[in-house]
């Protein structure tokens, strides 16, 4: 999955990290999202990294970020 296209519209930040595992192939494209929902929803390693690889991207300027009141949410720049 091009990460351009999977974070083309404004998505969750647990969304984002299985969109970014996806893109650099850490997770099959026949994996869904519920099947290793764990990652991202425990303190571990991998969800950990995943999310900061997310926020250097927003350092970058590759990636965009807001903070909803209950969530974050990471979207493609553009630049």
């Amino acid at each position: 999955m091009d990460l351009s296209e999977g974070l083309a519209g404004w998505t969750d930040g647990d969304g984002a990290a299985f969109v970014m595992g996806r893109s650099l192939g850490i997770f099959d494209e026949s994996v869904t999202f519920t099947q290793v929902k764990g990652v991202f929803w425990t303190d571990n390693p991998l969800g950990n990294a995943l999310h900061e690889v997310l926020l250097q991207l927003v350092t970058a300027g590759g990636l965009e970020r807001r903070v909803e009141p209950e969530d974050e949410q990471f979207r493609w720049s553009g630049r």
